[in-house]
């Protein structure tokens, strides 16, 4: 069995849309016998509404960057926790301050605080109806069972720099993936590439193949861990990481699947 897992903005999502050889290639692979999801470092609530809308089938999903993964009936078969003090601790980064936002990702909701005009994350909840919860920072350390904690930057070499302070300063409890102008921080050990091999194991597919496929920073773990795939239209650093460059998700998928 093949198990394919695809990362969303950038790589599924382009132009605002899922591509129709793409939705095609998925039914396809799919009716071979192998297995398809998306393995994406947005919330399920901003995804999988999105998947319905665009008619993908997929068999499961992986949300914020590894942290929670649910089947395809949507039951939760594993999340992962950031530590109270670990929210504290990362929210008191002066670099933080220029974030947008401060997003935190619970299985069925989404705390929000630290908003600020530029944030995507209140605009996404109303178009596509998913929960937030407001609080305020001193409410921070007061959370439970978050698998992500999420900010958005003006610019992507800000995200960079947060980054590498987080993982500097707390890289014993948490890590932090830049990806272009967000940042998603997650338990430590909790990333795309542990994402899969966890799947694998809650799903019962240990032994499939796996093709996996991504065009940012924070795919670059899963692709290098499963010698996986990119795009085209991704940075040539990203390109010169992959097994392999195709024009879309289902072009990669028609090629592999017999």
């Amino acid at each position: 069995m093949k198990v394919a897992a695809s990362d969303y903005d950038g790589t599924l999502l382009r132009g605002g849309k899922i591509d129709e050889e793409t939705l095609q290639a998925v039914k396809k692979w799919r009716a071979a016998g192998n297995k398809f999801g998306v393995i994406s470092g947005r919330d399920y609530g901003m995804l999988v509404p999105q998947l319905f809308a665009f008619g993908l089938e997929f068999d499961y999903t992986v949300c914020n960057n590894g942290g929670i993964i649910r089947d395809a009936k949507e039951h939760v078969r594993f999340q992962a926790e950031i530590e109270p003090a670990a929210l504290t601790a990362i929210a008191e980064e002066p670099l933080a301050a220029k974030s947008f936002h401060f997003a935190f990702s619970a299985a069925d909701v989404t705390y929000l605080c630290h908003q600020s005009e530029g944030s995507w994350i209140e605009r996404e909840a109303k178009e596509w109806d998913f929960p937030i919860i407001y609080i305020e920072e001193s409410e921070i350390g007061t959370l439970k069972k978050i698998q992500q904690f999420s900010m958005g930057f003006p610019l992507p070499a800000e995200s960079d720099a947060c980054a590498a302070a987080l993982n500097a300063r707390l890289g014993d409890k948490i890590h932090a993936y830049p990806n272009a102008c967000s940042l998603d921080i997650t338990p430590v050990g909790v990333g795309k590439d542990q994402g899969i091999r966890t799947l694998l194991s809650v799903m019962g597919w240990d032994g499939a193949e796996v093709f996996a496929i991504g065009d940012e920073t924070n795919d670059l773990p899963m692709l290098k861990a499963f010698d996986g795939y990119t795009l085209t239209t991704a940075r040539e650093a990203i390109q010169k990481q992959a097994k392999e460059v195709f024009p879309s998700v289902g072009a990669m998928l028609e090629h592999y699947c017999d």
